[in-house]
């Protein structure tokens, strides 16, 4: 019996020695993981314990072989969450790190996953996989960092999500900022691309690879079968800065933004899939520079207008410096199949710097197939540099030019693949018989980790009957969830004595009928902070009990910078009695904040000392703005001191598409001319790239101000009445006048 034990002792300490031969070792702290890095040997594997992992910068240096790399892995895939001030840095040879999850904080540096230690000691044949970055947000919106930074040479990312990504810096960049990071070879495949929020600034790119300064050096990195999930961030969805890369197989789902070929030269961009259905300024693919290859790729339902179109081909700059615009040279546009979509946009960028048109460069064996417009083509400049040879495109589109087209009937059907397409002998023409997409939601990404759903938004949770009285709206939200809806009794009184912050996106409304009635005796009614979002229908906003004192806001948002957008919707409102003292504004916002829309509708804004909404807080003039879509429609404006909307976007950037602002059916009287609006104006629109007033009327009001920038802004005025209010002033003619009404009467 001793015999035995002996020998059952014996053999547990052989397998724990066994066990530590073969570096499989549980770490449990930071402390534990940096000494087992620093005596890891090719073919360790070292496990982080499942838990939290809060304020770790972990240091992943060590050399490992092609046979037997050193791998650090969770001990559960999804269990090991990174938080806090936490980053990761790989350094060395044939690493590769599996399965961790960083969310629930940010980076204390400039990079969550950095394939370097510091500029000499970088990463080589490394690999990250099913790794995911989850809303890992500086709080700051432009406080820049970046969530993935590939360093080195023959690197592979794959299988990792990256999810929702708020402040400024690029989710994913290739750096070349050393000789021993180009000619790189790395690989980015199989990764989910979760949505990324417009960030109405330059520096929201999902994927950039190389940047300006090194865009005459080649990468040679490849890019394929990623999936890009509405990533909004800014007009680059990729913006490609080097030379010899190769973006296939990838998939972009509802993406506003295009594929933007933006340094860099010998670039493939093939069977990529785009499908914007339909969805506001989703586009496809840019072409700059020399020697491009767009070939075989399906664009499906975009919408995007001028460098957001689906397929562009921009106009350069003779002898362009480094960081502009080289002319497009010898390049390839062939054997695409786009279906439904509005706008292809050729020598895009003409002006009087961009004079260089394409020249060498073939547009072939394309179909041009669409029911949502008649006139695809938009020429800026001359064309004779591109040919064209056997296009088709339906039989009742207007051509861009006469020869390379043949007219062929609209006829389109969804293939047993979901995707809308033409005629099968049509697509054996042009060598494109397989449409399906080369692949799917869920073989991208992290395979424990969810992808992202739609977000839950205004009226899509239940309804909180909320009684008349004090503060019991603020008893109601304490218990509401995101999309939850407030119903008020009609008629009722409602008196607020507290601040009402607002962190989901919440419904507050009365049915049909009488308008619930809400006051406040705090200086502001509602702040939408960071996650907010609010819906206002059929309340009645009254001022009377408000403090004597100036400066009051009905609603506003939060003070500091907002690292989410949120939404304002009013519909059937009244705002009346803001003037127990001056500046006694309706919305109240700070700098570096972002409303993705406002809609007001059907509404009356009567007998206000402040302003009703100014989007003004972005002064650098650096393109920034913080409105995206604003539309007023069928209200009333009347004696509001201060201006009834102004928004501002300064500077010349062309990275973002708005704001965009539609004014319809609305009458302003005696609006704008309170001593205290400086800005003399009843509207002032500043950089707006897209405005449209139509069937307004400004009596005994203050003028309507437009102030055109950059960005081949369109200003539309039709059916406007000025009576005894001025007349428009701008900076520039450049926007239609069409039936504009001017009356003294």
């Amino acid at each position: 019996m001793k015999a035995n034990k002996f020998s059952l002792v014996l053999a547990i300490t052989c397998l724990s020695a066994s066990s530590q031969v073969l570096g499989n070792t549980i770490v449990r702290n930071i402390e534990e993981l940096n000494k087992a890095v620093a005596i890891a040997q090719p073919g360790d594997k070292i496990t982080m314990a499942s838990g939290i992992w809060k304020n770790v910068e972990i240091l992943f240096e060590a050399h490992g072989t092609k046979e037997k790399p050193i791998e650090l892995i969770a001990e559960k895939p999804g269990e090991v969450i990174i938080s806090g001030l936490s980053n990761l840095s790989l350094a060395g040879e044939y690493l590769i790190v599996t399965g961790l999850v960083f969310k629930n904080g940010h980076t204390p540096t400039g990079e969550v996953i950095s394939f370097r230690k510091d500029k000499k000691t970088i990463a080589n044949y490394c690999s990250v996989t099913q790794c995911v970055i989850d809303n890992f947000n500086n709080p700051e919106r432009f406080e820049v960092d970046l969530w993935v930074a590939l360093y080195g040479k023959h690197n592979k990312f794959e299988f990792n999500s990256l999810i929702d990504k708020r402040n400024v810096g690029v989710t994913m960049a290739i750096r070349l900022d050393t000789e021993g990071s180009r000619e790189n070879y790395h690989r980015i495949a199989n990764n989910y691309f979760g949505p990324r929020e417009n960030l109405g600034s330059n520096g929201g790119e999902t994927l950039r690879l190389g940047t300006s300064h090194y865009s005459l050096s080649n990468s040679n990195t490849v890019v394929e079968y990623n999936y890009f999930d509405r990533c909004n961030g800014e007009h680059e969805i990729i913006s490609n800065k080097s030379g010899n890369n190769i973006f296939r197989n990838n998939v972009f789902y509802e993406c506003v933004g295009t594929l933007t070929m933006r340094h860099g030269k010998y670039t493939l961009v093939e069977n990529n899939y785009f499908l914007g259905n339909g969805v506001l300024n989703t586009g496809g693919i840019r072409v700059i520079n020399e020697y491009q290859t767009v070939r075989h790729n399906y664009l499906s339902g975009l919408t995007g207008f001028r460098f957001r179109g689906a397929l562009v081909v921009m106009n350069g700059i003779y002898n362009s410096p480094i960081n502009r615009y080289n002319q497009v040279v010898d390049s390839k546009i062939d054997n695409n199949l786009v279906v439904n979509c509005d706008y292809i946009q050729l020598c895009a960028g003409s002006d009087a710097e961009r004079t260089a048109p394409p020249v060498g460069t073939s547009f072939s064996n394309n179909v041009f197939m669409s029911n949502t417009t008649k006139d695809p083509f938009t020429i800026y400049d001359d064309i004779s540099g591109i040919s064209f040879k056997n296009n088709f495109i339906n039989s009742d589109a207007i051509l861009p030019i006469k020869s390379g087209f043949e007219k062929v009937a609209y006829a389109t059907h969804k293939n047993a693949n979901g995707l809308e397409v033409p005629s099968d002998k049509l697509l054996k023409k042009i060598g494109f018989e397989n449409v399906e997409l080369p692949v799917k939601l869920d073989q991208t990404g992290a395979s424990y980790y969810p992808k992202v759903g739609k977000t839950k938004t205004f009226g899509e949770g239940k309804s909180i009957q909320v009684v008349p009285g004090t503060n019991t709206i603020l008893t109601a939200l304490e218990s509401a969830e995101a999309g939850d809806i407030l119903v008020l009794k009609n008629g009722g009184q409602y008196v607020l004595t507290k601040d009402v912050p607002l962190y989901k996106p919440i419904t507050i409304k009365a049915l049909a009928g009488e308008k619930a009635i809400i006051q406040s005796s705090k200086a502001g009614f509602f702040k939408i902070e960071n996650g907010g979002s609010l819906e206002l229908t059929n309340i009645k906003f009254d001022g009377a009990e408000s403090p004597d004192m100036s400066g009051n806001r009905v609603i506003s948002t939060s003070k500091y910078s907002m690292n989410k957008n949120y939404k304002l919707f009013i519909r059937d409102c009244d705002v009346v009695n803001m003037n127990i003292n001056y500046s006694f504004d309706f919305f109240k916002i700070a700098q570096h904040t972002m409303a993705d829309s406002i809609l007001v509708e059907n509404s009356t804004f009567k007998n206000i000392t402040g302003n009703i909404f100014s989007f003004d807080k972005e002064p650098e003039d650096l393109g920034i703005y913080n409105v995206e879509s604003m539309t007023i429609t069928n209200c009333r404006f009347e004696n509001v001191q201060g201006v009834v909307a102004n928004i501002y976007r300064g500077g010349t950037d062309e990275s973002t598409f708005g704001p965009w602002v539609a004014i319809k059916n609305t009458q302003l009287l005696n609006c704008g001319k309170g001593s205290r609006n400086k800005l003399a104006s009843s509207f002032l629109f500043h950089g707006v790239q897209n405005l449209q007033i139509e069937g307004t009327t400004l009596e005994h009001s203050a003028p309507i101000t437009l102030f055109l920038t950059n960005g081949d802004p369109i200003s539309v005025l039709k059916n406007i009445q000025l009576k005894d209010s001025g007349k428009i002033i701008s900076n520039s003619k450049a926007y239609t006048q069409e039936n504009i009404i001017i009356s003294d009467n």
